[in-house]
């Protein structure tokens, strides 16, 4: 390894550790800021190749804010980047939840995340509406693309199935785009192939460390969507068919995985640790976690083609669009969520100024959000 890049390893290892202990706020939080630090302070990349990035792994099932990491750290370091990326944004994630796992264990109860996301929540509102601004002004390159990401909004907004949203607008955008270029019948390649049951599970019956490591790969392998589908998920077969969890541990689990930093997955964790301890945490995590390494390794080659082909450029930007879409409808539920009051509202205003006028780097603002709502919460 040359000098050069055990120092890009090295960077990708200190951004992504970093990363891993502060980002709050869900899988559009975590993009917005990976665009701060790789685009507006390190300049690793292009705000065109960034977008193309998050619309190809819009693609693929998984943690989508997990797998840009990976990719970030594949693209700028190889594949010793794509392992550390993954790792450094996931351990610390992993850790946390394990505590926190340990202390529901003991005494029955999780931690309140309430009086930390107080502060948190209207600073990351404020990071992903510049990430959105930036990028917008990239992906939409015509009047075409600025009505679909308008209807896609809407329509999230409206309870329309993200997956649906995700699929079928980028597909009706491509078929525009190329079927007026050439009047001849196409190859549509599915974006996603389908996905069997990887074990069947039996009725309720004791934890086995092989089904719990299974189950979380199925899941891991063709879950598309956020909290609520994991959720969904989760219940089906861990509540429902195999009776190894209660509705309320399962949505304990789905809390700590929410006010924890990092990805959202690493509710498997809290759950692997319930069922079987350390060995179930450990194999619960690497099951839901192993397949984005694989997808993003297999997709990288690929962003680059979808870019420079005729026929697939289009289909890129509609993804594009539609992701941005998808996080501006999350960004209006979030921010109804976090600006409640005055000092919300203030708080907000505050790290507007420090992000927009001082460019202040976001991380340093979640911490501050976090220590400024924990001392406004300790002084009512």
């Amino acid at each position: 390894m040359t000098a050069r890049n055990r120092r890009d390893l090295w960077e990708v290892v200190r951004l992504f550790l970093r990363l891993g202990f502060t980002a709050f706020g869900g899988p559009a939080a975590h993009i917005a800021m990976m665009h701060d630090e790789v685009v507006e302070r390190r300049h690793w990349f292009s705000e065109q190749r960034f977008l193309d990035m998050v619309g190809a792994t819009n693609l693929i099932p998984g943690p989508n804010s997990t797998e840009m990491a990976i990719h970030i750290g594949y693209d700028r370091a190889g594949w010793r980047g794509l392992i550390a990326a993954g790792l450094c944004f996931i351990l610390p994630a992993v850790l946390i939840v394990g505590v926190l796992a340990w202390v529901y264990t003991r005494y029955g109860a999780t931690p309140q995340g309430e009086a930390l996301l107080y502060g948190v929540k209207p600073v990351i509102v404020v990071i992903v509406v510049q990430a959105l601004w930036k990028l917008g002004r990239k992906a939409v390159k015509g009047w075409i693309l600025a009505v679909l990401g308008m209807v896609v909004l809407v329509l999230y907004l409206l309870g329309v199935n993200e997956l649906l949203l995700l699929f079928g607008s980028t597909l009706a955008y491509w078929s525009m785009r190329t079927l007026s270029r050439q009047r001849q019948a196409v190859l549509l390649l599915p974006p996603l192939a389908a996905a069997g049951e990887l074990v069947r599970l039996v009725q309720p019956a004791p934890v086995r460390l092989d089904q719990l490591f299974l189950l979380f790969l199925k899941v891991g392998s063709v879950l598309y969507g956020g909290g609520y589908v994991l959720l969904a998920f989760l219940r089906n077969d861990l509540v429902v068919r195999l009776g190894w969890l209660t509705d309320q541990q399962l949505l304990d689990a789905i809390a700590v995985g929410q006010f924890t930093p990092g990805p959202l997955f690493t509710t498997a964790t809290f759950v692997g640790y319930i069922l079987a301890g350390v060995p179930g945490a450990a194999l619960a995590t690497l099951g839901i976690f192993l397949p984005s390494f694989v997808f993003v390794a297999a997709l990288k080659p690929l962003v680059s083609r979808l870019r420079n082909s005729t026929w697939t450029a289009p289909l890129l930007d509609g993804v594009n669009v539609t992701a941005l879409g998808l996080m501006a409808g999350v960004t209006w539920q979030l921010g109804r969520a976090a600006l409640v009051d005055l000092s919300t509202w203030l708080l907000a205003a505050a790290a507007a100024v420090l992000l927009f006028r001082f460019r202040v780097n976001s991380v340093w603002l979640v911490l501050g959000g976090g220590l400024v709502g924990l001392a406004l919460l300790a002084l009512r």
